[in-house]
């Protein structure tokens, strides 16, 4: 008896392969301020009110909220006595005096490294040095140090602003630069301030924020193998924002994304390979939510590009420590 012929096999699409930036989300400064409300909200019970977003994630924010902090711009919103917390991009030093004036019982929960920045800019000026701050203007870390700084600050945010500064070539001068900028985003401008001035001083590139460094360059190895970058993060996250601009600078499709909603499968059809990441104050729930989205589109496959583990880890507040 012949065998009858087998039915010929249809070959399955591979599945999708969604390699994960290390480190992504999170960084440590981010963890501490929203510890730091978390833990107001425990030990003093709601409302706890804090000044401007606590954050950059609408996520972290709503989900803070639900929890009783009330989020005011101004702390002309915030009842006598209440407890107040500063958020993590710091505040300028009139925003302190205000709350000392009314008597507000504060939580600082300013980034630490951003308190570096501060401490730095103080001292140059204290050592007759004009101060030139490298950020993006409007920005609130950028509002916050240049009202900490007692004395003229100059803000630049590119090489030609650099050579528009009304200030003699043998101004003794000392920058410092934005937290979520990196020593990548920063080389050009220092350059063109070392350039320009005979007499400059600015801070050690260790002094750079880790985590801003760490992300920049783990979407940089990230980029170099695959077809879509997506990056989760809010629309006015600065270091969310750059993740997607250094994918688009090298090529690759880059896209910032809220959350899973905004996810345009358009985006990903017929990838072979998708990079993910986040910002540094973007959940690692929202990039498991993404995930799960890409799944509804077919078969997918997740792995972790090998990168830095970062162990930082920030104190909260005396009046907030166990015991």
């Amino acid at each position: 008896m012949s065998s009858l012929p087998m039915p010929p096999t249809t070959p399955k699409n591979p599945p999708m392969e969604v390699l994960l930036a290390q480190p992504r989300g999170f960084c440590a400064g981010v963890v501490r301020a929203i510890a730091i409300v978390e833990r107001a909200l425990e030990r003093f019970g709601p409302p706890v009110y804090v000044r401007h977003e606590i954050v950059h994630n609408r996520h972290v924010v709503e989900t803070l909220k639900r929890k009783g902090a009330v989020f005011v711009e101004d702390l002309s919103e915030v009842p006598p006595q209440a407890i107040t917390v500063f958020s993590a991009h710091g505040v300028a030093r009139r925003v302190e005096e205000e709350a000392v004036a009314r008597g507000l019982p504060v939580l600082d929960a300013t980034c630490p490294l951003v308190s570096k920045v501060h401490n730095q800019g103080q001292r140059y000026v204290a050592k007759g040095r004009t101060v030139v701050l490298i950020g993006h203007a409007g920005h609130p870390e950028v509002e916050g140090t240049m009202g900490r700084i007692p004395g003229p600050v100059w803000l630049v945010e590119s090489a030609a602003d650099v050579e528009a500064l009304p200030l003699p070539t043998d101004t003794p001068v000392a920058y410092i630069t934005q937290t979520t900028l990196s020593v990548d985003d920063t080389r050009d401008i220092i350059a063109a301030l070392e350039a320009r001035f005979s007499d400059i001083q600015g801070p050690d590139t260790r002094d750079i924020c880790y985590a801003t460094q760490n992300r920049q360059s783990a979407v940089r190895d990230l980029t170099r193998r695959v077809d879509v970058l997506l990056v989760v993060g809010a629309a006015n996250s600065s270091n969310s924002n750059r993740l997607q601009e250094i994918g688009a600078e090298v090529g690759v499709p880059s896209y910032l994304i809220a959350d899973a909603s905004e996810l345009d499968p358009r985006w990903v059809r017929g990838a072979r390979t998708i990079g993910l990441t986040a910002g540094a104050s973007a959940p690692e729930v929202l990039v498991d939510d993404v995930i799960e989205a890409l799944k509804r589109l077919g078969p997918v496959a997740v792995s972790v590009l090998p990168g830095r583990e970062e162990t930082v880890e920030f104190r909260l507040p005396a009046e907030l420590s166990v015991g």
